[in-house]
This record gives C-alpha cells, sequence and structure tokens, in this order.
C-alpha cells in the first residue's frame, strides 16, 4: 500500500518505475511475454491516471488530504537513487517515446532503451568504485545536476582503477573534482601523469597539473588555492623556492642559515611544528616572497605526515650541510640543556651576574635528572636511540624525485676562513647576489658561546639612592649575544653594536657583541649616571662571562672520548655501524672526497674492522 509520506514509495509508485518494472519482468520471462507487454503496458497506463484522476478529485473535496511534497519527506534523499534505477529509467524512455509517437517515437525506443541500459550500467559501475559515503553526493548532486558526462567519469576512474592513491585523492576531494572535472580529466590522463605518477605507483599523486599550477594565466592556479585545499589534494608545493635545504643537527645549521639570511633569503624555521602546517605557512610564504629557501627539519622516518610533506616537494635542487659523525656525536654529548628553573637569562644592574652565568646545564638522558652541571659521556647512547639525526639516504628517498640536483657541504667549508668563498661558489650555482660582507662570514655563529648565550640585560632610571623611577615595562634592553645569532632571528635591522663605545679594545671573543635598539639607545646616552653605571656593570660582566666559557670549556668531550666509549660498548658501536654503512651511501658514492677528510669517522671504520670484521 502506498505511502504518501515515503518518497521512496513514491516514486516506485509513479508511472516511470511501474512501465520500466513491467519491461523488466518480461525480459526474465525470456521473449514469452513480449506478445502480451503492450497490453500490460496500457494497462498500467490506464490505471495510473485513474489513480491520479481520483486522488484529484480527493483533495479537491478534502484538501488536508493533499500529498506534502516529495522535497518534505523524510527518505528524499534516500529516494534519489530509485530515479536511477534500471525501472525508472527504462519507463522514462517508453513515455518519451510515446510523447513524440506522431514523429515517430516509437521507432526511436529500441535506441532509447539501448541508451538507458548503458547509462544504467555506467551508474552502476561507478557505484561500484565509489566509498559508500559518496553514493549520497554522486546521486543527489552529480547526475541530478547533470554536471558531468557519466561517459566520461566512469572512464577516468576505470583508467585509475588499479592505481588506488589517485583514487583515495578524487574520494577525498569528490566536490572539486565534479567541479573541475574536465580540466582534471585532462591532466589525469596525460602522458606526464602517467609517467610522474602512476607508473611510479607514487603515493601522493596531484589532482591538478603542477606545471599549470605555477602559471598565474590558468585558470586555476597556486594563488586561487587555499594552502589546507592543496594539501589534501596533494599539490606540489609551489615552485618559488631555490632549493631544499634540510638540516640535522650538530653541524653548524645555524650558521649556515644565518648567512642565507644574510644573502637575503626567506626561510620558514620549521621547529617543532607539524608537517601539514609546515606546508601550509611555505605554500603561503612561497606566493609572497620572492627569495625563498624550504627549510627542512628532520624529526624521523615515523613522524606523522613526513612521507607526504617531502613527497610534495617538486624542486630537486637540495643543499646538504654535513660533518664527521663523529665529531656531530661530540658536539651531541656536549650539547647544553636548557634549565627553566635555573636559565635566568633577563637582568638589571642590581643582579648578582656570578650566578646568572652559571646557567649552562647539560643532557643527561636520564629521565630522573635531566640537567647536569657538566657533559656525560653516557648521553650518547640517547643520541643514538633515535635514528632521526642520520636519515641522509632516507630522506633523499623519501623525497621521490627522479633526479636530483644535491649539492653537499661539508662543515669545515663555513668555517670562517673558508664560509665567504663558499657563499660566493654557492651565489654563482644557484643564481643569488653575492655576499658582500666578508667580515660577517668570518664570525662564529655559536662555537664557545653555545649554551652560554644570549642574555638581556634590562637598565631602569635610577635615583641616586638605586632605586627604580621607571617601571620595568618602560626599561632599556641590552641584548649580549653574538652577531650571527642576531642575523639568525632577523633583528640585524632592528640593532645596532655598541661594543666599541663601551670597551676600548675588542672582546676575547670576536663575534660577542651588545646589541641594542638605536632609539634606546639615545635614551641611556641622555642620562650620564646611568650610562655610566652601565658601562661598569658590563665591564664586569663581560670578564666574568669571558671567565665562565673558559671554564665550560674544559668539561667538554673531545672526539678521542667518543670513540673510547664506542670501543667499549659493542651493541652501541654495531648499531651506529649499520646505520652509517647505509645512511652515507649516497655521499660515499658521490663525494667520496669529504668522507675521506672525516679522520675521526675513518678511525671509527678502522676500530669496527679490527673488533668487529666489518
Amino acid at each position: 500500500m502506498l505511502n504518501p509520506n515515503s518518497a521512496i514509495d513514491r516514486i516506485k509508485n509513479s508511472l516511470s518505475y511501474r512501465l520500466g518494472l513491467a519491461i523488466i519482468e518480461c525480459k526474465k520471462q525470456h521473449g514469452g511475454g513480449y506478445i502480451t507487454l503492450p497490453y500490460k503496458l496500457y494497462k498500467i497506463k490506464q490505471q495510473h491516471f485513474k489513480e491520479q484522476k481520483l486522488y484529484k478529485q480527493t483533495i479537491k473535496i478534502f484538501p488536508q488530504l493533499a500529498y506534502p511534497k516529495v522535497e518534505s519527506c523524510k527518505d528524499y534523499n534516500e529516494s534519489i537513487r530509485y530515479k536511477y534505477h534500471l525501472s525508472y529509467m527504462l519507463g522514462e524512455a517508453l513515455i518519451c517515446a510515446h510523447k513524440a509517437w506522431c514523429k515517430g517515437g516509437y521507432f526511436m525506443l529500441p535506441s532509447l532503451l539501448k541508451e538507458k541500459y548503458k547509462i544504467y550500467k555506467n551508474i552502476q559501475d561507478i557505484i561500484s568504485i565509489l566509498p559508500q559515503k559518496l553514493h549520497y553526493h554522486f546521486y543527489n548532486s552529480t547526475i541530478k545536476n547533470h554536471k558531468i558526462n557519466i561517459q566520461d567519469l566512469i572512464d577516468i576512474l576505470k583508467q585509475h582503477k588499479d592505481y588506488k592513491p589517485i583514487l583515495e585523492n578524487i574520494f577525498h576531494n569528490f566536490d572539486f573534482f565534479i567541479k573541475h572535472f574536465d580540466l582534471i580529466r585532462i591532466w589525469l590522463s596525460s602522458k606526464d601523469f602517467k609517467e610522474k605518477y602512476k607508473q611510479e605507483n607514487h603515493p601522493y599523486p596531484s589532482l591538478l597539473d603542477p606545471k599549470k599550477l605555477n602559471d598565474e594565466n590558468e585558470k586555476i592556479n597556486y594563488k586561487n588555492i587555499p594552502a589546507e585545499l592543496a594539501w589534501e589534494m596533494n599539490l606540489p608545493l609551489p615552485d618559488n623556492y631555490k632549493f631544499v635545504y634540510p638540516l640535522f643537527g650538530l653541524s653548524g645549521g645555524g650558521a649556515l642559515t644565518s648567512f642565507f639570511n644574510k644573502c637575503g633569503f626567506s626561510m620558514n624555521y620549521d621547529f617543532h611544528r607539524d608537517f601539514e602546517k609546515s606546508y601550509i605557512v611555505n605554500y603561503n610564504s612561497f606566493l609572497k616572497r620572492k627569495q625563498n629557501i624550504l627549510y627542512y627539519t628532520e624529526y624521523g622516518l615515523n613522524v606523522e605526515n613526513r612521507n607526504k610533506f617531502l613527497s610534495l616537494l617538486y624542486k630537486n635542487n637540495i643543499v646538504f650541510l654535513v660533518r664527521d659523525p663523529i665529531s656531530r656525536l661530540k658536539t651531541g654529548v656536549n650539547h647544553h640543556t636548557n634549565n627553566p628553573k635555573s636559565d635566568l637569562r633577563t637582568f638589571d644592574l642590581g643582579s648578582d651576574y656570578n650566578k646568572i652565568l652559571k646557567c649552562k646545564t647539560y643532557g643527561t638522558g636520564d629521565i630522573n635528572n635531566h640537567y647536569a652541571r657538566k657533559p656525560k659521556i653516557d648521553y650518547l647512547k640517547l643520541w643514538l636511540s633515535n635514528d632521526r639525526w642520520f636519515l641522509y639516504l632516507s630522506f633523499l628517498e623519501s623525497l621521490r624525485l627522479a633526479k636530483s640536483n644535491i649539492t653537499y657541504i661539508d662543515m669545515e667549508e663555513i668555517k670562517p676562513e673558508k664560509a665567504f668563498d663558499t657563499m660566493c661558489a654557492l651565489a654563482n650555482k644557484f643564481g643569488f647576489s653575492k655576499p658582500t660582507d666578508e667580515s660577517f662570514f668570518k664570525g662564529v655563529m655559536n662555537g664557545d658561546l653555545l649554551g652560554v648565550i644570549p642574555f638581556t640585560l634590562c637598565v631602569y632610571s635610577i635615583d641616586l639612592n638605586g632605586s627604580c623611577a621607571i617601571g620595568k615595562n618602560n626599561s632599556i634592553h641590552l641584548q649580549i649575544t653574538s652577531t650571527n645569532l642576531i642575523e639568525f632571528y632577523g633583528k640585524s635591522k632592528e640593532y645596532i653594536n655598541i661594543v666599541s663605545d663601551f670597551f676600548d679594545k675588542p672582546l676575547k671573543y670576536d663575534n660577542l657583541g651588545i646589541f641594542i635598539k638605536p632609539q634606546d639607545y639615545e635614551q641611556l646616552k641622555q642620562s650620564g649616571e646611568l650610562m655610566q653605571a652601565t658601562k661598569k656593570y658590563l665591564a664586569n660582566f663581560i670578564k666574568a662571562l669571558e671567565e665562565r666559557i673558559e671554564i665550560e670549556k674544559s668539561k667538554l668531550f673531545k672526539e678521542d672520548d667518543v670513540l673510547k666509549y664506542l670501543k667499549e660498548n659493542k651493541e652501541l658501536r654495531i648499531r651506529l655501524k649499520e646505520l652509517l654503512d647505509k645512511e652515507l651511501a649516497h655521499i660515499k658514492q658521490y663525494r667520496p672526497d669529504i668522507v675521506a677528510s672525516w679522520k675521526y669517522y675513518q678511525e671509527f671504520e678502522k676500530m669496527c674492522k679490527e673488533l668487529d670484521g666489518n
């Protein structure tokens, strides 16, 4: 019995559906029912008209009995698919032929039925490929609104039925896919897509042609696609960057980064940010800024979205900073760790600087005691517990680039005596402006100052009794740090170095400076008493700082200490050997000269051969 509140029932009760169902039932009889089919169809039509006439007469007398609009029925959305049931579609063809009977409509009926069968089969093929959650969208939007040619859709889906990643991309971005179907269909049928993605079974195929995305004259390009959507569609990052700059730590990356900043490059420092956010930040900045580098920090193979992020890098230029692995481990075991409870780096003229300067603490690897006043050689276990520090080859493999233009730079090449020439060579290779301030490149980024600086001295206006006249919010800040750190954090244009105004002789550490904003310096100079008090305090502070640096230097381990520890710890030694054998394979093949220059790594190799036979 018909339920007028059910859209499904009303579609099944429609003339189209009932006529089509009769045709299907006739076909099931293998031809036996075709003789009586015209009569059956006639009876169905007559019965339908009779029911419609009775319904109209009834609601004329009792209007409250009128059926609700089909669209208002609770099952309306579900009912749409019944309009694409074979019964309904065949019935539509029959009604269409009957309406045009005077123009020979019934002669067209076989071809109309054949076309409906074909459309129905295509729809069923598409439904069999589409995930369940998209069935509603497909029926209620794609077909209902006639947005695309059904045959073209099934062709593209069948073409890539064995390439799961692109199907997942299509389904995940189905609205966009349907809206821009013609454009996407051309790309997915292209030779470029086949060679770059499908043949390689690339896990993150782009839904749009990367070449066209960089062209602002194209209707769809990077500038009119939000970064968040671009990530979902696996679009490579805009190619507005000179090269990829991966950092693995303990190799002088801070110095080289400050050198790139000095040469006018922009980059997003990707510390402790997830890879999706990193993609979005870089995507937006590459569209706004002209001279970019893709700064990448390795976090390890199993970090979420790592492989996807690296797969979406289209540029094949890579600048790789490397260093003797044993020297890297030496830096690791000596590495400072900030203790928030004792690391007080902001102070004033009344502070005891001897206490403040005892700020450097070292990592221990001990979960019960994270901080120590001197480095511990056992800290090596922690550095070797994670592969992330040495994932050189793994990084290159994750990029999935057909060809890579890799420039290896050994840390020795960015030390003060060679840094300027190295940067000039890079400028020639990658086409950026050569540096001119040679003295800057002779500075040291961290060196002996690592973990000790920076400090901030807050200076207030004081009266004769030494009490503060102006609150802390109005204090003058002096930054005691290195010239390279100021450049690294992009503050070189905001601050001036006033060391020469405070000291008659050069400081022991050339790269150590006292930085202040020009307007603050003018304010400080206007108070002669405050200026003199600041000079006196800083003279004593810098002397104590230089002494503290020497004390901290005396605590540090050497490469020989690392080698000795590895000699005494077989399991750790074998683990490191296996890791380096794999991850250094590429540099050994293409830059054996760099590997040969690593004195302590060569000693490690010799030790492993003598102790373990490999």
